[in-house]
């Protein structure tokens, strides 16, 4: 029986395409919340994960940073990437390029700079199979 379910997993596993199996990202940067004090972050801290994703908002008209990116999680704003690191995000943003982004980091602590960290990343698409 053993070796039945054996063979089966693994004839389940080689009909599976590879695209389906492999999802990898490229690190396009690592920076803290920006603004994390002064919008919804605080009432959101009890539920917010390590890993969960976060959606990234361009905001070329805002009246203070033509490159502002919104942060939001589940729905909320939550921040900005940082004005100073703002510019490659933007850039790939307003060409179009698709990115991700989740928590990588929090920290109860006073200071609101330290208390969230993401990560912005880069998704790549793996090669199409040979025919397809």
């Amino acid at each position: 029986m053993r070796r039945w379910l054996a063979l089966l997993c693994l004839a389940w596993v080689w009909v599976q395409p590879l695209h389906a199996q492999v999802a990898a990202h490229i690190l396009l940067q690592d920076s803290p919340l920006a603004g994390f004090q002064y919008h919804a972050g605080r009432t959101l801290w009890p539920r917010m994960r390590v890993g969960d994703a976060l959606t990234l908002i361009r905001e070329p008209d805002n009246p203070h940073d033509a490159k502002a990116v919104r942060v939001e999680w589940q729905g909320h704003k939550i921040g900005y990437v940082p004005r100073r690191e703002n510019a490659d995000v933007a850039r790939f943003m307003d060409g179009g390029q698709k990115l991700v982004a989740r928590i990588s980091r929090l920290a109860e602590v006073r200071d609101p700079w330290s208390r969230v960290r993401f990560e912005v990343l880069i998704p790549v698409q793996p090669a199409a199979p040979a025919g397809s």
